[in-house]
């Protein structure tokens, strides 16, 4: 052995391996429950929208026009917060029409459907999937997956879970959400893990949710009966998320995983599908029938 060869296990990962990501910097525009609208400016836009609708941190005038029932009517990502603001400015000089037409063409652009995935679309989801093994922790993978890996990956999760995309009008790939068999052994037939990526993008717009709660569904339909969710410990966004649709955790391993020069916190989150009884439980049900995923969809 090579004083060049390590003993034991991968290089760790430091805080210089993070694939930087450029300051993020948003116009935006929010619809109030009278059909105003509200414009500002943020470098995250879904934690900014949670202040509005929340009261805290938020503007006077959400606070004071619905709050917690604002919807974001427009987004526009710019270069840099200089650029956000010169954008602010020259939207809040707009005439009720314009600002309408921007809304509605915002909205139409960024309509979402769910579909089911095909092996096709691998590439799509390697890009958005290696975005967090560059940038994040919600992944402890150290190397980008290859469009080869996602394609099998697709292939087999369809053999006995969905696959689900979220794309807008345009057909950009806005997220996914999928699960995989929670262990091998035969009696954890009933059990899966679940997995839910958005687009940087659209982090915060209800994506993720329509993507889980369709997810959920359909798996309820096949028959299983618990649903497991890994998250990293200092993923409080997920956290928040995982809880609100019903989830608990259940346990934490310390200190468990490391990249990006920090020891990380895995939490197990778990929601029940179905009450066990005392009867032997059905076999699970692979695939659903078009109708059945369509219903959902």
């Amino acid at each position: 052995m090579t004083p060049e060869t390590p003993a034991y296990g991968p290089t760790p990962s430091t805080a210089a391996d993070c694939a930087p990501v450029p300051a993020a910097a948003w116009v935006y525009l929010l619809r109030c429950p009278d059909g105003s609208l509200y414009g500002g400016w943020t470098n995250d836009l879904a934690r900014r929208l949670k202040a509005h609708q929340s009261g805290k941190g938020g503007a006077k005038y959400t606070k004071s026009h619905g709050r917690a029932a604002v919807r974001l009517a427009y987004a526009e990502k710019c270069a840099d917060k200089s650029a956000a603001l010169k954008r602010e400015a020259a939207i809040k000089k707009l005439p009720k029409a314009e600002k309408e037409a921007l809304a509605a063409k915002w909205a139409a652009d960024n309509a979402i459907t769910l579909r089911m995935a095909t092996p096709d679309d691998a590439a799509a989801v390697c890009a958005l999937y290696n975005w967090y093994v560059r940038h994040g922790v919600q992944t402890f993978q150290y190397a980008p997956s290859t469009v080869e890996d996602y394609r099998v990956n697709i292939e087999q999760v369809l053999q006995n879970a969905p696959f689900l995309l979220a794309e807008s009008a345009d057909g950009r790939l806005q997220g996914f959400a999928c699960a995989h068999p929670w262990r091998t052994r035969e009696a954890f037939a009933w059990d899966v893990e679940t997995t839910v990526y958005c687009a940087p993008g659209c982090v915060g717009q209800g994506v993720g949710g329509r993507l889980y709660r369709a997810l959920l569904a359909l798996l309820k339909q096949q028959g299983y009966h618990q649903a497991y969710a890994l998250v990293t410990g200092c993923n409080t966004r997920s956290k928040v998320f995982h809880k609100a649709l019903g989830f608990k955790k259940i346990a934490v391993e310390r200190h468990t995983g490391y990249k990006f020069g920090q020891w990380l916190d895995l939490e197990y989150w778990l929601l029940p599908l179905r009450a066990p009884d005392a009867t032997a439980p059905a076999p699970v049900r692979k695939t659903l029938t078009a109708e059945e995923i369509a219903r959902v969809l």
